[in-house]
Formats: structure tokens, sequence, C-alpha cells
């Protein structure tokens, strides 16, 4: 299928694929733009392919761009070349990748969650940074684990710096979210071990009877779980702060803990 190339900074496409860089035209339009090869390479292997590629003009030849091209091709997607200032523009960053996609969000309620498909999922809520969020989807990639499912009132995942930060495990895991209530509900409806870091009637987080399917809660990064959230848990436990620190980063905790789980249930 031929490329079509653009040019100018006024074109409709340009325009469009610009605006995705802002929660309201994301989310009426429901779709997300995506930067990088390695990350939409990691798209195409997780079975996710954008609907609209765009790649910069002159840019070096790589095997696994020419493999995404004739995919997206085959699946009946829109290839565009473009000058790589204008590409910056599209993007927002000053020296863009070589290449960017554009996807459709796809289902995020619980019921796509399989529980039983992995023993460890991360839970975050209120998170508000979308580098936090980034790493914790990278963290429950390491760790095996299923996913991340994100409670209240959360940074949007498909937001370009979440996605960014991600390094493509958004593409990898399984991401879910729902409100505080619905989500209990469903936790209850089945097997799962609800696991936060606390100082309330908490035991060392190491040798903790952790068992699978284990969902290990975090909270916003500067208020932490509410107490209603904590007192909910089965399980709660304390790490040891040496220094003048009270607490971690909510990333760094998710990953502490999410480690001390997977040695615990065997990797």
């Amino acid at each position: 299928m031929p490329r079509k190339t653009i040019t100018g900074y006024s074109n409709p496409t340009v325009k469009f694929v610009r605006s995705l860089r802002d929660k309201k035209h994301r989310k009426r339009e429901q779709r997300f733009l995506a930067e990088g090869l390695r990350l939409l390479t990691d798209a195409r292997e997780g079975g996710r392919l954008p609907e609209l590629l765009l790649m910069a003009e002159r840019r070096e030849g790589h095997p696994l761009l020419d493999e995404l091209e004739q995919a997206v091709d085959a699946a009946g997607g829109e290839v565009i070349e473009l000058p790589l200032d204008l590409l910056s523009k599209v993007t927002g960053k000053e020296n863009p990748q070589a290449v960017a996609g554009v996807f459709a969000e796809w289902d995020t309620g619980l019921a796509q969650i399989d529980r039983a498909a992995a023993p460890i999922w991360l839970v975050a809520q209120s998170l508000r940074d979308p580098g936090n969020l980034g790493t914790m989807l990278r963290t429950a990639d390491a760790v095996g684990a299923g996913g991340v499912i994100l409670l209240d009132d959360c940074v949007d995942p498909f937001s370009v710096e979440a996605v960014r930060a991600s390094m493509g495990a958004i593409f990898t895991q399984s991401l879910a979210q729902a409100r505080w209530d619905e989500f209990i509900d469903w936790l209850r409806q089945g097997p799962g071990q609800l696991v936060a870091a606390s100082l309330r009637d908490a035991r060392p987080y190491r040798g903790a009877p952790y068992a699978a399917p284990c969902f290990i809660m975090v909270g916003n990064e500067s208020r932490g779980l509410p107490e209603v959230y904590e007192m909910a848990c089965d399980l709660r436990v304390t790490m040891p702060m040496k220094g003048r620190a009270d607490s971690l980063n909510a990333a760094v905790a998710a990953a502490v803990l999410a480690y001390e789980v997977l040695a615990t249930l065997g990797d």
C-alpha cells in the first residue's frame, strides 16, 4: 500500500494526532498516541496495532519498522510519512523518535480481568504522577504480574507521559480502572488477598503470609491510602525506614513488595 505524505502543519490529520496530547480530545476520540519503535514493537507483539502509523522522512531503516509497517498495512491501517520537524510538533518532543502511532483505547473494566491469570496484581489508588504509573506497569511486567488496577481518580494511563514512562508495558499488562466500592465487591467475589503497606496493625513485610492471587495496593503519593481502604485489607505490612524519610515513593513501595511476594510465592 502506498504511503501518504504530509508536509503541512495545517493538515487535518496532523491536527487530529496533535490533539491527542490533550485529555479532553483523547477521551472524546477514545484514541491515544505512542512513540518509538521499541514501544510500538511491544504493542505489535502484544497483539495491538496502531490505526495510524507516522514515520519520519529520511529515517534510518530497521527490520522491525518494516515488519510494523507491513502489519499495519495488512490490518487496514494508514501509514503516513512526514518531516521530522513536523513529527516533533505532533509528539511534543524536541528530539522525537522516527515513528509514532495512534491506537484505539481498549476496555479497562474489571470484567476483563482474569484474577487466576497471574499470582500477583498491582493496585494503585488515586495515583497522580504518570511517571509512577509507568514505573508500576514496568514493575508488573518485571515480576510476571497480571497487570495494574487503578482505583478512584488516578492519572490517565493513556496520556502521552504515562505511555512513554511505561516503556511498552502498557501493551504487555492488563489494565483496569474502577471505583473503590466496585473493586472491593469484585475482589470479594473470588479468591484474592489484598495487601497494603501500612503502620496500622502491620507486620514486617519480610516473611509475611502472602497468598496468590495477591493484590498489592499503594495509595496517593502525598496522602497514602485512606484508613478505610487499609482496614479492608487482608494483610498490612510495614517496611523499615532507617533514615529520616517516613515513607517510600508509591511506585518504589509497590516494587519492593512485589519482589517480596514473588520470592514468597516462588518465581
